[in-house]
């Protein structure tokens, strides 16, 4: 069943107009076309007639298709048919953007790859999300964990001897952000040129420009890199520490203003006065001495109460959550940073919108989820099917059309 579009306001959709043909799985590719699709994009998600393996994913991965699937209209396809493949290109004369994210070679066999698609669709800016760029590697398959560990993140993020993969899909994310970065730019040539693009994102190259600060590190302090599990801090106080309740909070007091105010509210005022603590270098170098003596006084504090002091001395600092957590959060709750979704199979849920807003609006659901094939039957009309063909597609099992 065809469920209907919310109502909102045309200055949340600045990309109103465009429309965009994803083919993708996983998180990057879909990751970007959501981003699109917030933004205002009309993006169309081209499943097989099964519907998205990441549907059916369990475990960590169960909540792939629900993250990333909000705003996008689903047409159910068979490309493997020649139909199938006649109906894609259909799709795609008709669209602004191609995203896709599958192997390499694997678009080039159903005729859908770039230099097939360009000599139909000049104007096309076709972006491809891939495990690495051009070169050596770019046959290869990748997936976040992989590049993490061979782009330096793992060691930077686990002990020196047990590298471990970041908390959250990070290139995965960020290089579908990349791609959106290329589209955009390369939808402004177009209005000059007339002319589309070939865009290439990938994990690999996303996950060295991440390391870059630690790159550069080397090179100019001559040293190696050493993981945040260990190394010292360049900040004088940068900590995670324990409250009397048993709760932790992580701290930081880097200012010249900041420090102050934490004596005074301390009662340390002779800290302030002390020649070890005159400058932020020199509390850097009497960490040592220090953090334990901010530790026993933190210990003397309940969580809530401490975080209500550091709050008021302007003092940054934070909760130790877990993701369930963040359902509650307060701030996320009342700035509207959480949205009501209706998940395929009929259940409700909480989902984060973009971290962006326009002129103090965050940009809003207007679909949800789809079911598969959900909006089959009104894109094929849109590019001129008739009633007849669409069913004659449905009964040959070319498409699926989700019940009305």
């Amino acid at each position: 069943m065809t469920r209907a579009a919310r109502e909102t306001p045309s200055e949340l959709r600045p990309l109103a107009g465009l429309r965009v043909i994803e083919f993708s799985q996983m998180v990057m590719g879909p990751s970007c076309g959501l981003i699109l699709a917030d933004l205002g994009a009309d993006v169309i998600k081209v499943e097989p007639p099964k519907g998205d393996r990441t549907r059916y994913f369990k475990g960590p991965a169960a909540g792939f298709f629900a993250t990333y699937s909000r705003n996008k209209r689903s047409i159910a396809l068979d490309t493997s048919t020649a139909e199938g493949q006649t109906i894609a290109r259909r799709l795609i004369e008709n669209s602004d953007v191609l995203i896709e994210n599958f192997r390499p070679g694997l678009l080039k066999r159903i005729g859908l790859d770039y230099e097939t698609v360009a000599a139909f669709a000049p104007r096309l800016i076709y972006c491809s999300l891939k495990g690495y760029l051009p070169g050596p590697y770019e046959n290869r398959l990748a997936l976040d964990e992989v590049v993490q560990m061979m782009g330096g993140l793992a060691y930077m993020t686990g002990l020196p001897d047990r590298p471990m993969r970041a908390g959250a899909s990070v290139n995965d994310v960020m290089g579908g952000m990349f791609g959106v970065i290329a589209i955009q730019a390369a939808l402004a040539e177009r209005q000059r040129t007339g002319r589309g693009r070939y865009i290439q994102s990938a994990l690999y190259e996303n996950n060295v420009f991440l390391m870059a600060q630690a790159m550069m590190c080397e090179v100019v302090s001559g040293q190696p890199s050493i993981p945040y599990s260990i190394k010292d801090s360049p900040w004088p106080v940068y900590d995670l520490f324990d409250t009397r309740d048993g709760s932790k909070l992580f701290v930081t007091i880097v200012g010249e203003e900041q420090w102050a105010a934490f004596c005074r509210a301390f009662d340390r005022e002779a800290w302030l006065t002390d020649p070890r603590f005159a400058t932020s270098n020199d509390r850097v170098d009497h960490r040592g001495w220090l953090i334990p003596e901010i530790a026993k006084i933190f210990k003397q504090w309940d969580k809530a109460d401490l975080a209500a002091r550091l709050e008021q001395l302007d003092l940054p600092y934070a909760p130790v959550n877990k993701p369930g957590d963040l359902f509650d959060d307060p701030h996320l709750n009342q700035s509207g940073g959480l949205t009501d979704i209706r998940l395929p199979d009929g259940g409700e849920a909480k989902t984060p919108l973009l971290p962006i807003s326009m002129d103090g609006s965050r940009l809003p659901n207007r679909y949800d989820p789809p079911e598969i094939g959900e909006h089959s039957g009104e894109i094929l009309s849109e590019i001129g099917m008739s009633p007849n063909e669409i069913e004659t597609l449905r009964q040959a099992g070319t498409i699926k059309v989700a019940p009305s």
